[in-house]
């Protein structure tokens, strides 16, 4: 990524189209693992924020949670891709992705110079959840202290986005009774974007996007709809991880988010390239057109 001098660059003249609008990033997973990613993911964040981009990130930890878990002794099992997650699960859930992992991107960032904030989920009821319970052949399976968002606090997040703060967000809810829930990164961050009525929610994975055939990426999907992604899904070609990614993206543009994109995080400045290439796989409402920066 070379970065343009703002007064000559299209580009950038092109990207101000963002500006004073809101973009919800989901940031997580392996792809916290390389510095180099990590350093272009900040310079990122602080270029956006420069040109007047409204920020909030929301943040995963599955594989520091494993290894803590591992670590210490404790049992890690999933069922139906949910982390089982008993109470002594979720206080070293709470512990790295609120303790650790939250206040690691939250430094790294107000140290390029970012008025960064580090809050969980419990913060202000940031997110409200009930206890989630999947299904297997109509049983009622118990996975612990997993939740399903009810409510987030929008009003809490547009205050501090309006003192010019990045929200860094540990998805941590919690109910009325003071139980706390471990969440789904992706599903809270679709839900957040959804409740501000993102411009953008980018949802940063390892792969470039949804492809017809997983082994080629000349068959990457740039623009997909509901409708088309429920083919797919019958069809068998979005599969596994993928799923709940894309049924995250039709839950945040169904309720307020004008556009989702999936974009593979691995790359350096994939955020800025994404956003102005329109790259990745663009999850669209029937009607709309993903805004691109060009």
């Amino acid at each position: 990524m070379k970065f343009f001098n703002e007064k000559e660059s299209e580009e950038i003249s092109q990207l101000k189209k963002f500006k004073n609008k809101i973009i919800v990033i989901k940031y997580g997973g392996s792809i916290m693992e390389s510095p180099s990613v990590n350093k272009s993911f900040v310079e990122d964040i602080l270029f956006l924020k420069n040109i007047g981009i409204d920020i909030v990130i929301v943040h995963g930890g599955g594989p520091e949670i494993s290894a803590m878990l591992k670590k210490l002794g404790i049992e890690s099992r999933f069922v139906n891709g949910f982390r089982f997650t008993s109470k002594e699960v979720m206080e070293v859930a709470e512990m790295v992705l609120s303790g650790t992992i939250n206040k690691r991107i939250t430094m790294n960032l107000c140290k390029s110079g970012i008025k960064a904030i580090g809050i969980s989920g419990k913060d202000a009821r940031l997110i409200r959840a009930k206890k989630k319970y999947i299904y297997n052949d109509g049983k009622k399976i118990d996975i612990g202290f997993v939740g399903d968002i009810v409510k987030i606090n929008k009003g809490f997040l547009l205050d501090l986005i309006g003192k010019d703060y990045v929200p860094i967000i540990s998805p941590i809810g919690c109910d009325d009774e003071e139980n706390s829930y471990n969440i789904n990164a992706d599903y809270a961050a679709s839900y957040i974007a959804a409740s501000l009525s993102a411009e953008r929610l980018i949802l940063l994975t390892d792969v470039d996007g949804i492809c017809t055939d997983v082994n080629d990426k000349n068959t990457l999907i740039s623009s997909i709809t509901k409708s088309e992604i429920e083919k797919l899904i019958k069809d068998g070609i979005i599969s596994g991880g993928m799923i709940p990614k894309v049924e995250c993206g039709i839950y945040a543009i169904e309720n307020g988010a004008k556009c989702i994109q999936i974009l593979n995080g691995k790359y350096e400045h994939s955020i800025i390239n994404g956003i102005i290439q329109n790259t990745g796989t663009n999850i669209v409402k029937e009607d709309y057109i993903c805004q691109s920066a060009i």
